[in-house]
């Protein structure tokens, strides 16, 4: 460590150019890790917020809860210990009083029954009491400047819903998520045309601790593990795949380069190694000095690259659904060092070769 320690302060310029380079490369992948998690995090924030064990969906809807629709009375068909009917429906809002396009949100209600589990906790204002109240997603005040007692035109009809509340993690397809009564869900998702006199949602949502335990007396009537029904949102695995592709590229690139780097070191030092040999330092001890270097170089890259993220991600803005992740920052600061390791050991094996008469010249 004394020896690789030392070069590096006495060759500066040739070793920052490296440590820039591990700097660029380990910030590009820990800004695309929290891209992806951000992103990820936003189609399904409203589904973890649940809390639940898994969701019962009409089985002609394919797992798509927007294309699911049965009767309130259903609910009598499903034996769980704890049920709770959810309406969902895509809409688009704007602030009563203003006419820009750019004051439309798209957003996502929620239709739920305040006295059951998926009513959200309250961060600020009070649950819903009321048809046409809504409890937002705290994204809508930071992101669109909405507060308190807002009153919301909805695209395509003369419905008005009024903000009494503010929840945060509630987003669900990317999209913010509004709280609402049954009754006012089934007014925006059917116009007050619903021919069930009971009325209907879009799924039931199951608490039990055993899922084996759990009956369906309806074979219209289909179970989905959380787990299995957030993989089949929309878009979901598609993203969280290709990032997942381009993070491991990235961290394989940089392991190559990296190699490389240390390999042209090396050779271009290989006289200056002869010497050594020649004084009678052992092979063992040169080696260890350049893998420690690398190891010196790796960490000092790492670390300065994950500052620099943690600083990006305090100054953007909040519609970059950027988080980050501590186990993944982890796993990844850890294979761009091991991979940095793993290259050096190829200029170990060149160090292993150098005979002292022919380096010397």
């Amino acid at each position: 460590m004394f020896l690789a320690w030392n070069e590096i302060k006495h060759s500066k310029t040739r070793f920052l150019l490296i440590i820039g380079v591990m700097v660029l490369v380990s910030y590009l992948v820990y800004f695309l890790t929290g891209l992806a998690f951000g992103l990820a995090q936003e189609n399904r924030t409203a589904v973890d917020k649940w809390d639940a064990s898994a969701i019962i969906l009409k089985d002609e809807a394919n797992a798509n809860i927007n294309m699911s629709m049965m009767e309130i009375g259903l609910k009598e068909a499903i034996d769980a210990d704890d049920i709770a009917m959810l309406g969902t429906t895509p809409n688009v809002v704007r602030k009563a009083g203003t006419n820009s396009e750019d004051d439309k949100i798209s957003v996502n209600f929620f239709g739920v029954h305040p006295d059951e589990f998926l009513m959200p906790t309250i961060i600020d204002g009070v649950e819903v009491t009321a048809d046409h109240q809504v409890v937002a997603d705290i994204s809508l005040q930071k992101e669109y400047g909405l507060e308190l007692n807002d009153e919301l035109n909805l695209a395509g009809t003369e419905i008005t819903v009024k903000i009494v509340g503010f929840t945060e993690n509630a987003k669900f397809s990317v999209s913010p998520v509004l709280y609402t009564t049954i009754p006012t869900y089934q007014e925006i998702r059917f116009e007050a045309q619903n021919e069930t006199p009971e009325g209907r949602v879009s799924a039931f949502i199951v608490r039990d601790d055993d899922l084996a335990s759990v009956k369906l007396s309806n074979d219209d009537l289909r179970l989905y593990l959380i787990d299995d029904y957030i993989k089949e949102l929309p878009g979901y695995m598609a993203q969280v795949l290709t990032f997942a592709l381009m993070i491991i590229f990235l961290i394989v690139i940089a392991a190559v380069v990296i190699g490389i780097f240390m390999y042209v070191l090396t050779v271009q030092k290989a006289s200056m190694f002869g010497v050594m040999k020649a004084q009678g330092i052992s092979t063992n001890y040169i080696a260890k000095s350049v893998v420690a270097q690398t190891f010196l170089l790796a960490v000092i890259g790492v670390g300065t690259g994950l500052a620099l993220t943690i600083i990006t991600g305090l100054v953007l803005p909040s519609t970059v659904p950027f988080q980050q992740n501590i186990y993944f920052t982890l796993i990844i600061s850890a294979l761009i060092i091991l991979f940095a390791l793993l290259g050096a050991f190829f200029s170990v094996r060149t160090v292993a070769k150098i005979d002292p008469l022919e380096a010397i010249g």
